[in-house]
């Protein structure tokens, strides 16, 4: 059968646009995630920045968006002039759907490629909390790119990897088509939506700046993980959670 690959692709179009023509739901359910950041957790200290325009422009007026800059001291890594401490870096961006359904979150693989990542690989890490509870996130590998001047004539490459996963009224997951169907069945049998928040953390690795020596793979994995944990023990209503 020529056209058996053809099938799984359009059944999935064909769930993921139906959820367009459900009927509007009466309840929205709020997510168990909170947006309020706190200023350390950790050995992180989280420095607040707005989001840019570009994800403004994209999403619905009433989305939300919790980001930062998350840094923490390198042991015994200083810098040469002022002995400062040098910094290990993640990016934490926490993005909550507004009440529309169709211009909601989406996979971070449809925006990361016009923030310069090229995508390599993605594979389904499950990160245990001290409190038993599993996140399954999706860590993605990629290259990204930063204009290093003005008229972005000249870049800079880093390697990168990112975990993300979404957060419901009651449930957790790193995939959109299970979120998608859960979406579906709550309006339907339920007439409610849940309100995702999609969560996302990346960590440059390899030949990083101000970093002397390389950052690896394993420790990159290591540090967002251990952010995570804490973020998610935090700031996530786990009661609330089946």
């Amino acid at each position: 059968m020529k056209f058996a690959p053809l099938i799984l692709p359009a059944l999935m179009a064909v769930i993921l646009s139906g959820v367009h023509l459900l009927p509007k739901a009466s309840e929205m359910a709020p997510s168990a995630i909170s947006m309020d950041l706190p200023e350390k957790l950790g050995s992180w200290v989280y420095r607040l920045k707005p989001p840019s325009q570009e994800e403004i422009d994209l999403l619905a007026a009433d989305t939300e968006f919790a980001k930062a800059v998350c840094v923490s001291p390198r042991e015994g890594e200083y810098t040469a002039i002022t002995g400062d401490a040098i910094l290990d870096r993640i990016d934490l961006s926490v993005v909550l759907s507004g009440h529309d359904l169709n211009n909601s979150i989406h996979r971070p693989e449809r925006c990361m490629p016009s923030q310069g990542h090229v995508i390599g690989s993605s594979s389904t890490v499950a990160i245990e909390l001290p409190n038993g509870q599993i996140i399954p996130t999706r860590r993605l590998l990629s290259v990204q790119s930063i204009a290093t001047n003005e008229d972005r004539s000249e870049y800079a490459s880093y390697q990168c990897v990112t975990y993300y996963f979404f957060v419901g009224h009651n449930s957790i997951t790193q995939d959109h088509l299970r979120r998608t169907l859960t979406d579906i069945k709550d309006r339907l049998l339920f007439g409610m939506d849940q309100r995702w928040a999609y969560v996302s953390a990346s960590m440059w690795y390899g030949e990083v700046p101000q970093i002397a020596g390389k950052v690896t793979i394993e420790e990159a994995d290591d540090k967002l993980q251990k952010l995570l944990k804490e973020f998610s023990a935090e700031q996530i209503d786990w009661k609330q959670v089946k």
